[in-house]
């Protein structure tokens, strides 16, 4: 998936509800079972990305590193960290994390 796709993306699922921004906001949609992915900035602090990492492992939610600045431009906001609710968002980005990943190991 394209930068600009995944932005557009991004801020839909925000638009539509189904997507929380802020890592508060993120601990809560994770302990309340809804979250299906977790996307965190690659320019997050150190403390951020602890934070995130340690939420995704306990709970066995997936976990994508955006490219830097990413998160900003698709919600006009400089939150680092966005939790999608499980369902047809979450697949979609699931599913083009994959396909990046995949591009990423054959070159």
């Amino acid at each position: 998936m394209n930068e600009q796709k995944l932005r557009g993306l991004l801020g839909l699922a925000i638009r539509a509800r189904k997507a929380s921004a802020g890592i508060d906001a993120c601990r809560m949609m994770i302990r309340s079972g809804k979250c299906g992915v977790m996307m965190l900035d690659d320019a997050a602090g150190i403390n951020t990305r602890k934070k995130a990492e340690e939420l995704c492992r306990k709970t066995g939610t997936p976990l994508i590193i955006l490219k830097a600045g990413t998160i900003e431009e698709a919600i006009g906001k400089s939150n680092m960290v966005i939790s999608v609710q499980s369902g047809s968002f979450a697949e979609q980005f699931l599913k083009a994390n994959e396909i990046q990943t995949i591009r990423q190991s054959v070159k």
